[in-house]
């Protein structure tokens, strides 16, 4: 399977960025790519949150959402649009989704995840960020059949539970989609290790598509798009560029590595530990 990764550095007008994944999409799909992997946030990166409440809309009325399922219906390619923020049903709580899509090649909407994980972290004694203070958690991890693979969904900050990778791929997962938008210090400790660690838990591919850059609403992010093959091996580092990146994914790998080093056969389900005095 040929894939092409999404490497953005998504602005806060989305239909700025919904002309950018349009031209992305129609370039990985003339470069004989079959999937179109993109990442977190690709529709609005705005910590402003004021003045990204007005222009989240609904996964009905979202632009970029209607935009790229357009995009795969003429280039007849599959797009795991990373996520978008999107309004919840009732909004009662003011809060939106950070959510992930799956689109097939008819412009079908085949799957959707709620990212699970939000980053609530002080990175430094003058940086804090609080995504639950704007977006609702998800509940339920979420698998979905692509063209001869089953793909397992989650959003950036859910790398660093192994659990919910365990869950995915018991679900039969066998390629991991890790779209996201790292931050600068967290990407250099951490980005590299936690991708090769789930993939090699796994024996599964993991594709990360990321947001890289300085921001309009002036964040930075790391960039680093990757893909990882079963074994950890890096197939693909996209560095800090924005722009298209190809990789081709041989599926027979996954059985190999499986076969070698059973670790997903071989999982065990225990009691959880009793504390001793």
């Amino acid at each position: 399977m040929k894939i092409a990764l999404v490497q953005m550095c998504s602005g806060i007008d989305p239909a700025e960025n919904a002309s950018r994944l349009r031209t992305h999409i129609a370039e990985a799909a003339a470069g004989g790519a079959e999937m179109v992997f993109t990442p977190e946030m690709s529709g609005l990166l705005d910590r402003d949150r004021s003045r990204a409440a007005a222009v989240i809309q609904s996964e009905q009325d979202d632009d970029v959402l209607s935009t790229v399922r357009a995009e795969a219906i003429k280039c007849r390619v599959w797009v795991q649009l990373g996520s978008l923020a999107i309004k919840t049903a009732d909004n009662s709580d003011g809060k939106w989704f950070n959510r992930s899509y799956l689109i097939n090649p008819e412009g079908e909407i085949t799957a959707r995840y709620d990212k699970i994980h939000l980053f609530d972290v002080d990175l430094t004694p003058d940086e804090s960020l609080r995504e639950s203070s704007a977006y609702a958690g998800g509940q339920s991890a979420v698998v979905a059949p692509i063209p001869n693979a089953v793909l397992g969904l989650s959003i950036c900050y859910d790398l660093r539970f192994s659990s919910l990778y365990d869950a995915l791929t018991n679900a039969g997962a066998d390629i991991l989609s890790i779209p996201a938008a790292f931050t600068v210090p967290t990407g250099e400790a951490h980005w590299e290790i936690l991708l090769r660690a789930r993939a090699i838990e796994a024996g599964a591919f993991v594709v990360a598509a990321a947001q890289s850059g300085r921001h309009e609403d002036g964040r930075a992010t790391y960039g680093h798009s990757m893909v990882i093959d079963p074994w950890g091996e890096i197939l693909l580092d996209m560095g800090e560029q924005t722009g298209l990146g190809f990789c081709d994914l041989d599926l027979r790998k996954i059985e190999q590595v499986r076969s070698r080093i059973p670790a997903v056969a071989n999982r065990t389900w225990f009691e959880p530990p009793v504390k001793t005095s």
